[in-house]
């Protein structure tokens, strides 16, 4: 297997390059990571300093936006109660029962 990359101590190129991928599978970030992508934006190093952190800038760039507009990092909860019915399903269940 062709590895690219830097080594990880302890690891095999196998090892270090699944553990690396593995990672990033979960749609929650850790509160330690978030906390430090903010750190390095907000002392102004930029993404050179991110990337070293092997999150993808999409992800980078999303957790920027959420801790300007809400002030954290943390996943919030979500406000009310779930809507059963999308926007779509709605209109097309009024269409019918007007017919």
């Amino acid at each position: 297997m062709i590895w690219k990359g830097t080594p990880i101590e302890g690891l095999t190129a196998d090892n270090a390059y699944c553990s690396r991928a593995k990672a990033m599978w979960s749609k929650e970030l850790p509160a330690k990571l978030g906390d430090r992508i903010i750190a390095t934006h907000r002392s102004g190093e930029g993404n050179n300093k991110n990337s070293a952190l092997k999150v993808p800038k999409s992800t980078v760039a999303s957790i920027i936006l959420k801790w300007k507009k809400f002030g954290t990092t943390r996943t919030l909860p979500r406000v009310g109660y779930l809507v059963k019915l999308s926007n779509w399903g709605r209109r097309t269940l009024v269409r019918d029962v007007t017919k």
